[in-house]
């Protein structure tokens, strides 16, 4: 953890209570919880079988996305901001949990999200200026493409380079490339279907569930 931890003495006491904080917040399934309450049921069964937002979207409309959206990207930002407070090393590894704690929950057996919505949010606690920087490349693209995917993995891969420009901090443009590798790792099967021509875009209005 040297290459994003400063050299100031280590408390691993507080550097675990940072993780463990922001991978429980992180691994909260928001999209899964609405859309039971929703009766929308088991969204892992339809669609796209995720439990982000954009799958929410196709099954339960804009409302229910949106509030997914806000709910994933404050797992992020909530942890990150509180740690914040104490040191920005320990803001650093709580965005790190926060992050691990979405794309591979214990309560669902390690099965999470793909990490856009809170990999955003964890920008925003870092710097507003990062976040909004890559909220902006994620609608533009969005609006251009029609694909979110596509738009998501356009933002992250930009991500390092404004993180530099944004902030001068290797520290956050370090986590910002380490949480682009999984993004986009998380997406090998979003990039193929791009390849194919076969991905599918973002829709406004809600399918029926079968």
């Amino acid at each position: 953890m040297s290459i994003i931890l400063t050299h100031m003495p280590i408390l691993w006491s507080a550097i675990f209570l940072a993780f463990a904080g922001g991978y429980l917040s992180g691994s909260i399934p928001y999209g899964l919880l609405l859309g039971k309450l929703c009766g929308l049921g088991d969204i892992r069964k339809y669609g796209s079988g995720n439990i982000g937002a954009t799958n929410v979207l196709r099954l339960g409309g804009k409302k229910l996305a949106l509030i997914t959206l806000l709910l994933d990207g404050l797992k992020g930002t909530l942890p990150v901001l509180i740690a914040k407070q104490v040191h920005m090393d320990y803001a650093i590894v709580a965005a790190l949990g926060a992050f691990i704690g979405h794309l591979f929950p214990l309560w669902l057996r390690f099965k999470g999200g793909k990490g856009v919505a809170v990999a955003l949010g964890i920008s925003f606690a870092l710097s507003w200026q990062l976040g909004l920087a890559l909220c902006l490349i994620w609608l533009t693209i969005a609006l251009i493409s029609h694909y979110s995917s596509l738009s998501a993995l356009s933002a992250f891969a930009l991500s390092p380079l404004v993180a530099i420009v944004v902030t001068h901090s290797y520290q956050v443009t370090t986590t910002m490339l380490l949480m682009t590798l999984m993004v986009w790792a998380k997406h090998h099967a979003n990039i193929q279907r791009l390849i194919d021509g076969t991905e599918g875009k973002i829709s406004f209005k809600k399918t029926t569930t079968p």
